[in-house]
């Protein structure tokens, strides 16, 4: 009889990975049934056929290092797991946010999300909550989670130059002991997503600035024809 053959150690971008293949417990949320497990690790798809003349491609993560440079602690040290303060300041005074899913085979989509002020329920400093409201019944967001658990979430407050962005792991519900507390206008919603918080940061407002998307004076008027999705 034969011993098997020792798993290979893991490479780098293993170790890099490792974070993404956890699953969500159920802390705090009362649910008895599995964690639902991560999607598998999707393959490298690069983009194909030849590139026009002149334009020169980044070949590689250290090529991109080298490029941008280091950087600083402060950025680094800013992640964290757990909302602290600031956080759940934010989040009581936000009334959107873009939601980024993507499907078994790594199609991407971002969807926009929004209600009253505070919106986002708190179920704990690691979960949150976002209720589903009546819209055009596509469901990209929640197919995608069916099959790929991954999602990024990005906040705005109109007029605020701090931005809130969450990376976590959600699960799609139809009921649990927090949904009294997502009624809006009488209406209790079908759905809601719950989101175990990997990693949380304030974003630098640099590109809020440059964009000058609070300033009244670069806001369009509403074109003629323009309606609602």
């Amino acid at each position: 009889m034969t011993n098997p053959a020792p798993e290979a150690p893991a490479t780098g971008l293993h170790h890099s990975l490792a974070r993404l293949t956890r699953v969500p417990d159920a802390r705090g949320l009362g649910l008895t049934e599995p964690a639902v497990p991560a999607a598998p690790l999707v393959p490298e798809t690069p983009a194909t056929g030849p590139l026009p003349a002149g334009y020169t491609e980044l070949n590689g993560v250290e090529e991109l290092d080298a490029l941008l440079g280091v950087p600083h602690p402060i950025v680094i040290d800013k992640v964290h797991d757990r909302l602290d303060a600031q956080d759940l300041d934010l989040l009581s005074r936000a009334s959107f946010c873009s939601l980024s899913t993507a499907d078994a085979e790594g199609n991407c989509d971002v969807s926009p999300r929004g209600g009253v002020p505070g919106f986002t329920h708190v179920v704990d400093p690691g979960t949150i909550a976002l209720p589903d409201r009546p819209g055009n019944r596509r469901g990209d967001s929640f197919r995608n989670i069916l099959t790929n658990p991954h999602v990024g979430l990005l906040y705005l407050i109109p007029g605020v130059m701090d931005v809130l962005r969450i990376n976590g792991r959600a699960r799609v519900l139809t009921d649990a002991p927090f949904f009294d507390a997502l009624v809006e206008k009488n209406q209790r919603p079908k759905l809601a997503l719950v989101v175990e918080i990997d990693e949380i940061y304030r974003h630098c407002p640099a590109s809020l600035r440059r964009s000058g998307i609070w300033s009244p004076d670069t806001w369009e008027n509403a074109a003629e024809g323009d309606s609602p999705a």
